[in-house]
């Protein structure tokens, strides 16, 4: 699902229910990004100017409850075999 600003994507989200992971990116520009893990399920993507350009949350299910949580459709990835 992406949510728009000024008419460009400035936030994507992602879910892969068969990893249980959600991924929510703020920039899509292509660059070189540092992991910053918070705890054992939470880590921040930096970008090249020090800013957050993503969060991971891993086993998102037990964390959030998705139905009530976010006030969108989820765009959910296809499961890999």
């Amino acid at each position: 699902m992406f949510f728009t600003a000024n008419g460009s994507d400035a936030m994507q989200i992602t879910y892969n229910t068969k990893t249980d992971v959600l991924y929510i990116r703020f920039d899509a520009r292509q660059q070189d990004i540092i992991n910053q893990r918070l705890n054992e399920d939470i880590v921040l993507d930096i970008g090249e100017t020090d800013k957050i350009v993503g969060i991971e949350i891993l086993d998102a299910s037990s964390h959030l409850n998705l139905d009530q949580v976010l006030p969108i459709q989820v765009e959910r990835l296809p499961e890999m075999a």
